[in-house]
């Protein structure tokens, strides 16, 4: 069942059964609750449509889940015999997590901890209903309250890495005038939106310096000017409306003309070019607070880039200092720097950090022979 709109009811052999939400979200709604109104009207849309289902004679053995957004949370009053497993992606913290975690931008509503807490309404609900749970990652599946959290099984999404391989030849245009291969200085910086939650801000200061000592690097940065997770920035304390525009003109007086057209804002890019990209990639650049594990780190590793990430907590089931890539404290733009330049200037040491980085990626998240294997027998345990 979904929300989206869909071409053809059947995809792929799987019926496809989309449903609409039977109202909108309040007007002035108490802001701590409006969260759980949100799921709560999506959960009661799914779950009539699971009733029209289950009027024509439909009863499934397994429901799986991403509960995220609330729908799955009624199900088990239609079907109660089914087994419901869900896809655990984060529980929110006040401490210990991305919550307060950057002093740059604290925390001053009062009742943010508050709204927080509630936030998790919609997992504890799902506790009560779930017969057992997947996680991509063992510290996002570590956020997650015990006894639940012993009914977590860690496995990842899984990457491509048949496809999403290392390629000598790839070459990249840039304003159809620019054509980059493996033999140019390129440093890489990917988001689905540049804000300060993957770092976008420390990498960002880092970059005056690394232009300066690599007069030859060109600084490709993909992701949209909207927010992802965090908060908008405040116009009115920050004279702008997006991270983007307000963090580059930070760094803007500290680069001259001529380096600052090495610097490419490229957007949200289309997943066949994205893929050149990463290939094309002399050292990338990985940023994040404690949070979701992004795939881009995992789809650079299968690609063989050698890698500097930020050392929080999501990162160390993937790197592995000076192994599979550099650690760097994150809000540390010098040692950032560093990393970045020491690596563009020792190709031996980019070579085995991109040939361990792939290694790794194969074989721990390698989706037809190891995710999708796991995945299908988490299914075949629920079923049972």
């Amino acid at each position: 069942m979904t929300m989206q709109k869909v071409q053809s009811e059947n995809w792929k052999g799987v019926k496809l059964v989309p449903y609409k939400v039977q109202r909108g979200t309040t007007p002035n709604i108490h802001s701590w609750v409006s969260d759980f109104e949100a799921k709560a009207i999506r959960a009661e849309g799914c779950f009539h449509a699971a009733l029209e289902l289950k009027a024509q004679g439909f009863t499934p053995d397994v429901i799986i889940s991403h509960p995220g957004w609330g729908e799955s949370m009624f199900l088990k009053r239609v079907w109660p015999q089914a087994k419901l497993g869900i896809y655990c992606e984060f529980y929110y913290h006040p401490q210990g997590a991305d919550f307060g975690f950057d002093p740059e931008f604290p925390i001053m509503d009062e009742g943010a901890a508050c709204r927080l807490q509630l936030k998790n309404l919609n997992n504890m609900l799902h506790f009560e209903v779930a017969d057992a749970a997947i996680s991509p990652t063992y510290w996002q599946a570590s956020t997650f309250p015990q006894p639940f959290r012993d009914k977590i099984t860690v496995v990842h999404d899984g990457i491509d890495t048949t496809a999403i391989h290392p390629d000598e030849y790839v070459s990249l245009v840039l304003n159809n005038s620019i054509e980059l291969t493996k033999r140019d200085e390129v440093v890489t910086f990917v988001n689905r939106n540049l804000e300060p939650y993957r770092g976008y801000h420390i990498f960002m200061r880092a970059l005056p310096e690394i232009l300066r000592r690599r007069p030859h690097a060109r600084i490709l940065i993909v992701g949209g000017n909207e927010v992802s997770y965090g908060a908008s920035p405040d116009p009115q304390l920050y004279g702008k409306t997006n991270w983007k525009e307000i963090f580059a003109a930070e760094v803007r007086s500290k680069i001259s003309d001529a380096d600052w057209q090495r610097v490419h804002f490229l957007g949200n890019l289309p997943y066949q070019h994205f893929i050149p990209l990463l290939q094309l990639s002399t050292v990338h650049v990985y940023w994040t607070y404690p949070f979701v594990l992004s795939w881009s780190l995992l789809e650079a590793m299968s690609t063989g880039c050698a890698i500097v990430a930020s050392n929080t907590q999501p990162l160390h089931e993937a790197i592995i200092q000076n192994e599979t890539g550099r650690l760097v404290d994150f809000f540390d733009p010098a040692g950032l720097t560093n990393e970045v330049c020491s690596l563009l200037a020792d190709p031996a040491a980019r070579q085995r950090l991109g040939a361990n980085a792939r290694a790794f990626a194969q074989q721990h998240y390698d989706l037809q022979t190891i995710c999708l294997p796991r995945q299908l027998e988490w299914v075949q345990q629920l079923a049972a």
